[in-house]
């Protein structure tokens, strides 16, 4: 029985040392995921920025003498 404790507390730690990957990994994967997403709100707020100027330039042509 005198193995019982020390193989409890290696047991302990091992599920410790799991549970800290696990909590890290869940941190990189969240981080990464924000990472994308604002990547794409900057895409599409991009897209939309483009998509106005070019609407601005045709509505100039539109205004100019011909």
């Amino acid at each position: 029985m005198r193995n019982a404790e020390p193989l409890a507390s290696v047991k302990h730690e091992l599920l410790d040392i799991f549970m800290s990957m696990q909590v890290a990994e869940h941190e990189a994967r969240k981080k990464h995921a924000a990472v994308r997403h604002l990547r794409a709100r900057r895409g599409i707020e991009l897209h939309n920025e483009f998509k106005r100027l070019e609407q601005d330039i045709a509505d100039l042509n539109d205004d100019a003498p011909g």
